[in-house]
Formats: C-alpha cells, structure tokens, sequence
C-alpha cells in the first residue's frame, strides 16, 4: 500500500482548496450524478446530467474503458437495473419520461419510454423524475417526481402511472426493501415518507421521519433493519429503525475546522459486512469513514477528486464518483453575446465540467486512514489558523447581483489583485461601479 497513498502534486480549485486523491481516477463524462453496476460486475453505469452532455455511459470498471457513451435529451440521477438484469432504467428529468433500454451483451440499447406526464414541445417539464426504485417481484417502479413532489407508481408491463403519493418537495431519492416499502427522501423538507403495500396492491402512507434538513441519499442495510439517511443542510445521517420508524442515532459529519455546515453528504456506501458506513462529502471532495458501533464514530476521511456525489461498492474496492471531476481551467476563448456557441463547447466553465471514478481499497487499515486524514485535511485548508475577525453590528445587507462571471472577466484589471488581464471582459469603462466597490469594500 505505500506506494498506493504517494502524495501527487495537488491540483487548486477556484474555490480556494486543493485536490489530493487517495487513488487512481478514470475519466467520465460531463456532470455525472449517478452510478450503478452492471449485472456482470465489470461494468459502471453512469447518468451524465450536464450542460454540455446529458445520457448514459457504461465504463470498464477495471481499466476505466468508455465503452459507449448514449445521449438523452434529459437525464438526471436514477439509475436502476430489472431484478433479471436484462433491463436498464433512466430517468429523462426534464422531459418527464423513464428511458429504458435492453441490456444485452454487456451492452444497453433504447427500447422506448415510459411517460410520467405529456410534455408540451419547448414547455420544460412538470415532473422531472429523480432517483428511481424497482418493486421486489419487478412489476413496479417507483419513480421520486422532483417537481411534482409525489411519488410515481409505474406499471411496468403497460407503461402507466397506477398511483401517486404526496411526498414533501423535491422528492429526491427512493429505495424499496423486500417486504415492499417505499422510502423517498425530500430533498426540499425534512423528512422521509415511507409507504407500505395495501390489500388492494396499491401503496398506503405508513409514516414520514423527520431527519433534517436537505435529506437526500438512502441506503438500507443489508437485513433492512436500518435505513441510512444523508443529511446535506445539516452535516448529517441519520440511523433509522425501518420497523418503529424512529431515527436511533444521528452521525455528524462536520468539516473539522467548523463551523457545522459546508460537508455536503450525499451518497453512502456499506462495507459488505456492514460494520463501515462510506459518506460522500461533496464539499470537503473527500470519503467520510463511520464505525457502525453504538457511538458511529468518525475514523477517518479520504481524499477524492472534486465534488463526489456517488458511492459503489464492488468486491474489494469502493468507487467514487466525481462529478466535477478535476475541476475547470482557463477559457481564453471565452463566450460572447454576438457568438454562439456550439452544444460541445468547452470554453464555457460548465462545459470544462467532466467527472472521474476515483478507485480506492475498501477496508483500510485505521493507520492508512489517519495519514488519507491529514491529507483531507492539507487540501481543505483545515490545518490553517482560523481568523475568529470581529465583525460590526450589521443592521441591513443589501445584495448586489450580477450574472455569473469569474473574478478575471470583470476585475482582472484592479492592480490590488491577483488576476490575468488577458481574460477581462468587463474593463472598468463599461462597470465602474463594480470597480469602485471593489476598490472600497474588498
């Protein structure tokens, strides 16, 4: 292992801290959010939901091959495969639909859709699906509608919508357990809503839990007891009993240097004898280790690439899905207003967005772990003396909003700074205002 953890030289985002992975990284395509594996076990699925690039693309878990790459006019976050492993479902986001394709031959080929709702042409839609679930006997899915928060019940064999169930808003995620009960997260409230089967067939509301704000990834632990919950507002998860509905304990993931916001979880992985709890912490671009013992304490974290939002288990590796990847660089040939750009464009930041699957040894030894650790805390800057400032008695804020630009497009020119005046857009004749209050105030 001692060559594995060799320190590379760290790569600096716009954001202030550095990247430090603890692995090897495979690239991927533009804005992955989602990452399933293929029924074999050598192959990644993934759901690209970016600005340039929006599909799927099945990668070669073992080298990190990308063996095809399928664009959908719309896709975001569920990915799911049939119990036989013979059919692969996606969910088409703003176009209200559930692509599903053959999967044959280690290969996914488009079968046709499964319509949520009829979607007006050049009108965005009204459902957008999210995080999608398969029924036990496979007959149904469940589908988290984001924008209409309801849960979708979906007959698979004649592609309609059977049944719908009022979540809180922005229903997110959705995993089911053997028995047949739903949980859906809402990522726009606080809590989970759990629906059981009813005599008829049908679902009925069973109970919701209140976890936090912000909740987003679900995993279930492998006797359903436990049902994990990412709490992304609140630096969080919480550790429910699926048969009292009662959070047990709750996991606080914090960044170390406080305060208590700004680690993001949002994607879990179990070590398969369940006794490790994997956290992706988009915002600290690094792995939380939990010990799932009666106090959940923290053992450690491991560095990743930029802004990890899924998390798989498979044999003796976790990989880590980056959406963000290895971050942007610059754009000297930056837009204009009187220029179109092409829908391939990477001079467009969002463009530059392309993610990675980092590998990484599941089970480190708590030593590897502390040295991952200080590295985590090296790139986030939490080793730095936090200056406390006093701040005056503010009574009103008042914001100034403009379009997004970088610091080099409108203020590259102030000599205070550390800019590339090659890359202004914006000099100080056509903003003076902006000029002046970063003169004053910066």
């Amino acid at each position: 292992m001692g060559t594995f953890f060799l320190c590379l030289m760290l790569t600096c985002l716009p954001t202030g801290v550095c990247l430090d992975p603890a692995g090897p990284s495979f690239n991927a395509g533009n804005m992955p959010l989602a990452m399933v594996l293929s029924p074999e076990g050598d192959r990644l699925v993934i759901s690209l939901s970016g600005w340039r690039q929006q599909g799927l693309q099945v990668i070669d878990r073992h080298n990190g091959t990308v063996l095809q790459t399928i664009p959908q006019p719309s896709a975001f976050l569920g990915l799911a495969f049939s119990n036989d492993g013979q059919t692969l479902y996606a969910s088409g986001g703003n176009e209200d639909v559930i692509y599903r394709y053959a999967w044959r031959d280690k290969q996914a080929t488009l079968i046709d859709t499964i319509v949520l709702a009829r979607k007006e042409p050049q009108r965005d839609g009204t459902r957008f699906p999210a995080g999608i679930a398969l029924s036990p006997d496979g007959k149904r899915l469940f589908v988290a509608e984001n924008l209409g928060d309801t849960l979708a019940v979906v007959d698979i064999e004649s592609k309609s919508v059977v049944q719908r169930l009022q979540t809180e808003t922005y229903p997110y995620a959705a995993v089911v357990s053997p028995n047949g009960e739903v949980y859906v997260s809402a990522w726009g409230g606080n809590t989970v809503s759990i629906f059981a089967p009813a005599k008829n067939g049908l679902l009925k509301e069973r109970w919701k839990v209140t976890i936090g704000r912000h909740p987003s990834a679900l995993l279930l632990n492998q006797s359903d007891s436990r049902l994990f919950v990412a709490s992304g507002g609140t630096n969080s998860i919480a550790v429910v009993d699926t048969k009292t509905a009662r959070v047990l304990t709750t996991l606080r993931d914090p960044p170390p240097a406080g305060p208590n916001q700004g680690s993001t979880p949002n994607a879990l992985a179990l070590s398969h004898d369940g006794s490790r709890l994997y956290v992706a912490e988009a915002d600290n671009n690094a792995v939380a280790v939990f010990q799932l013992n009666a106090r959940g304490r923290l053992l450690g974290r491991i560095p990743v690439e930029w802004y990890p939002t899924a998390l798989l288990m498979s044999g003796n590796s976790l990989h880590v899905l980056n959406s963000k990847g290895k971050g942007t660089r610059a754009n000297p040939k930056f837009p204009t207003p009187d220029v179109q750009q092409p829908d391939d464009s990477t001079d467009y930041t969002l463009g530059q967005l392309n993610g990675t699957i980092t590998t990484l040894p599941a089970n480190m030894k708590p030593i590897e772990l502390a040295k991952l650790t200080a590295r985590a805390t090296r790139a986030n800057n939490w080793n730095r003396t936090q200056s406390k400032g006093n701040y005056p008695p503010f009574k009103h804020v008042i914001y100034i909003i403009k379009e997004n630009r970088t610091y080099d497009q409108v203020l590259s020119d102030l000599p205070q700074g550390d800019g590339d005046p090659s890359l202004l857009f914006f000099p100080r004749s056509v903003s003076p205002n902006g000029i002046r209050f970063a003169s004053m105030f910066g």
